[in-house]
């Protein structure tokens, strides 16, 4: 719960990931989370669990290794467990917004859930974009850009590879 308290403040785009503290347990739990958490999105989008399974493996595989391309050309490899674990951990805040939302776009098609799924997204993309910035050391347009590499890699990339396997 300590670390929790640590991790938190990135969610308001406070701290730097590099100094928060280095949690193996912590990483691997946010790991289950998110995993669970991108499954459930990802089965109510397709209604193939199996399909879902393997994109969302894809996803995850797709984050990790684009974290540790990105820390090993910074030369930051030091700072795996803590960007991981702030990567996931903020995705997870983010996703405990999100999916109530999600449940009341589906519910009502409301405007405003539609707003708030937009707004819900785009506090993710500055969340992402906050953290590129301060562990690669990058300026803001910079990092906007990184963060849209990062989204696009991760998220498009599953999609394409499910697709052709």
């Amino acid at each position: 719960m300590d670390t929790l308290k640590h991790y938190l403040p990135l969610c308001w785009l406070k701290l730097n990931p590099l100094d928060l503290p280095r949690s193996v347990v912590f990483l691997k739990q946010n790991l289950w989370i998110y995993f669970i958490v991108e499954f459930f999105l990802q089965a109510n989008m397709t209604d193939d669990p199996i399909e879902s399974f393997v994109e969302v493996t894809i996803e995850t595989l797709l984050t990790f290794v684009l974290i540790g391309i990105l820390l090993y050309l910074n030369k930051t490899m030091y700072a795996y467990i803590q960007v991981s674990s702030a990567l996931l951990f903020t995705s997870n805040v983010v996703s405990v917004v999100i999916i109530p939302v999600l449940v009341w776009l589906t519910i009502t098609e409301n405007t405003i859930s539609y707003y708030l799924l937009g707004l819900a997204l785009f506090w993710e993309f500055a969340i992402v974009a906050y953290i590129l910035r301060l562990v690669i050391g990058i300026n803001v347009p910079a990092s906007m850009v990184m963060s849209l590499v990062y989204f696009g890699a991760t998220y498009y990339g599953a999609y394409t590879l499910g697709q052709l396997i």
